[in-house]
């Protein structure tokens, strides 16, 4: 894999040209920004910008106002290679909070790590109704310890919506939910971002999380997708690296409190893969993306 034109493939298509993650969305294009706008339930932020130390801090302050504006908070998504060389101390400085940094981790579909089928006594189940969301919100609130509600609120829509933007999948051992995991698509890009993938405790380390993510890779690949991408964090990226993913660039979100004074756990509230570590992450996750 050619890292740097697989990276800046991904900015064209993720990033700068960015779609809109759920319905009701909007994705706006400033110039040197590209922002997405969400209502309460979804994730309002800053996916890509063209800066230079010239303009950097005048562009930061012109979304505070933005953002503040709308009464939403929201998170400034900062890649390792953008411009200018400091956007991180920047940030810090007109009052962004710093969380942890992740790793933007990819795949081909077709990656021979990626093909393995569902260990014995567990069957993988597409998730397209209110019963099929129900079992993903229960294992994700079982793993991550985060409140469901607004992921259940955010898979209805687009299963409703928009059916050709999500994939979500339950591993099933008998009746019981031991898994789960969602894929977001972008019609047109050549990305598949995964999304919340993980294991209840008594399950892990038995393959189950593998199978979730070769499901999603041969959905992708029979869907035209080329690439798989997912937000690691360091429990996460080796195993993900075992998988066949290759590290790209790190991603850290700077979260902007507004007039609000909580940010939406998000864009879906949502969770990167996070294989066995039960580790909950606490912010949403920006379309494109990578939870």
């Amino acid at each position: 894999m050619d890292h740097a034109s697989v990276l800046a493939l991904y900015d064209r298509d993720m990033r700068a040209g960015a779609q809109p993650d759920a319905p009701g969305a909007r994705v706006e294009r400033t110039g040197t920004v590209t922002r997405q706008v969400a209502d309460a339930h979804g994730w309002n932020g800053v996916l890509w910008s063209d800066l230079d130390h010239t303009s950097a801090d005048t562009a930061i302050a012109g979304q505070i106002t933005y953002f503040t504006g709308l009464g939403r908070d929201f998170e400034w998504k900062l890649y390792g290679h953008d411009l200018p060389a400091d956007p991180g101390s920047r940030l810090t400085a007109a009052g962004f909070a710093r969380e942890p940094e992740e790793t933007l981790m990819v795949a081909e579909t077709a990656a021979p790590a990626l093909d393995a089928e569902p260990p014995a006594g567990i069957r993988l189940v597409p998730a397209v109704d209110r019963a099929g969301v129900d079992l993903v919100v229960t294992v994700h609130e079982k793993v991550f310890g985060t409140d469901g509600t607004g992921l259940r609120h955010r898979l209805l829509a687009r299963l409703t919506a928009a059916l050709d933007t999500v994939v979500a999948v339950v591993a099933l051992a008998g009746d019981q939910p031991v898994g789960a995991a969602r894929m977001e698509l972008t019609p047109g890009a050549r990305f598949a971002g995964l999304w919340g993938g993980g294991t209840v405790q008594a399950w892990r380390g038995r393959g189950v999380y593998r199978a979730l993510v070769a499901h999603r890779a041969r959905t992708a690949a029979a869907l035209g997708y080329r690439y798989l991408q997912v937000d690691a964090s360091p429990l996460s990226r080796p195993v993900l690296e075992r998988l066949g993913f290759h590290p790209l660039t790190t991603t850290t979100p700077y979260v902007h409190k507004g007039q609000s004074r909580s940010l939406t756990s998000r864009p879906r509230a949502a969770v990167s893969d996070a294989p066995s570590t039960g580790r909950a992450r606490r912010r949403p996750v920006p379309p494109g993306r990578s939870g």
